[in-house]
């Protein structure tokens, strides 16, 4: 037999075994849709919502007035104040995440144009919050003082301000082409390592040493099976994000379809390995949970900008492939710059594939010669 055909017949072999496994049908598209959902849904950089209080010692109109600023954002609820009841224990307790105190003289100071303070305490628990709630806050009050007339004309330099590529400033158009990068990683490399460890586990694999078959060849069959499966995983995922969360195609399609290739032929041969370095289902699945998980997560630039991260664990996301690929995603979905701002990131998932299927390759060599 040519080795063409071992590698079709392995291959066959694996979606047989495959097609007749429920459980494992459902792990392979059933929780990817899940989790998109899940994340594409919950995953907010932005409160909204934020409980404020506000304690107005003035009582005139145009203090009504800019309580109705503030309210008027849609990222604030009121919270009613208790009277006599301190805003600062309203925030210790929980029940506001932001009070703002308005003083007596409040529209006396404004009407005979003098300055006047308006307290404003935030709730810093969370850092990033606190900073937007700041930042909507002075804007707020800014546009009350054009609004009613009160700012100062003479104002020499004026920004316009125009976002590009995301006008709308939708997050889910940030978020879900990252999550391509973390479900495609953890899934497919889940499946094809459980499958991987299964063999060394029932003991099956001792046939494939014992046949004519290469490493090469056993990898590449295996490999093959469950990149079929990948692809299948990919384009229901895509498919499913298009239509729930309109995300349209912005750039080149064959990116698009290069990349995820790549990415997806990274994400089995990352599986196979683990699965050859496993001894049982388990201990693939932990592996494949804290490497592949956690990195995909954390160390991809999904959420948190790699830029952010302290030397010398700046330079762990270099070596993660999902790093690369939802550069990718985003670029094709939300960007739209085309070869010259992803070329770097292909030539890296090349790199990676290039180096997993060697380090399998060994892996799976040593074992059948010690066997």
């Amino acid at each position: 037999m040519v080795p063409i055909q071992r590698i079709l017949a392995q291959c066959k072999k694996e979606l047989a075994q495959f097609r007749r496994d429920r459980l494992t049908l459902a792990l392979a598209f059933l929780l990817p849709t899940i989790t998109l959902l899940i994340y594409g849904f919950a995953l907010r950089l932005q409160s909204d919502s934020i409980p404020l209080i506000v304690q107005d010692f003035d009582r005139t109109s145009l203090s009504s007035s800019y309580i109705e600023r503030l309210y008027a954002t849609n990222q604030f609820v009121p919270v009613q104040w208790p009277e006599g009841v301190p805003s600062q224990d309203l925030i210790d307790g929980g029940v506001a995440k932001v009070a703002v105190i308005i003083p007596p003289q409040f529209s006396r100071a404004i009407e005979a144009s003098r300055s006047i303070e308006v307290q404003v305490l935030i709730d810093a628990t969370d850092v990033n919050n606190a900073r937007i709630i700041k930042n909507n806050i002075q804007n707020v009050t800014n546009f009350f003082l054009i609004d009613q007339q009160l700012a100062p004309s003479t104002n020499t330099v004026k920004a316009q301000i125009r976002l590009w590529f995301n006008p709308g400033r939708l997050e889910s158009l940030y978020f879900v082409p990252g999550i391509y990068g973390v479900v495609l990683w953890i899934y497919p490399s889940l499946l094809t390592a459980i499958a991987m460890a299964r063999e060394k586990e029932r003991g099956t694999i001792l046939q494939v040493y014992a046949s004519s078959i290469t490493a090469a060849e056993f990898l590449l069959g295996k490999g093959l099976a469950y990149l079929l499966i990948a692809i299948c995983e990919a384009f229901v995922a895509i498919v499913i994000a298009s239509v729930v969360f309109q995300i349209t195609l912005v750039g080149n399609f064959i990116i698009l379809i290069l990349g995820t290739l790549l990415f997806l032929i990274n994400s089995v041969l990352f599986g196979l390995l683990l699965g050859a370095r496993s001894s049982n289902q388990n201990s693939a699945v932990q592996g494949v949970t804290l490497i592949g998980f956690i990195t995909s997560l954390l160390l991809s630039g999904f959420i948190y900008p790699l830029n952010n991260i302290p030397f010398p664990i700046s330079l762990l996301p270099n070596l993660v492939p999902p790093r690369y690929y939802i550069h990718i995603t985003r670029d094709v979905f939300v960007r739209g710059i085309g070869w010259s701002g992803i070329w770097f990131d292909l030539l890296m998932l090349a790199i990676f594939g290039l180096l997993l299927f060697n380090a399998s390759y060994h892996v799976i060599k040593r074992m059948q010669l010690s066997d």
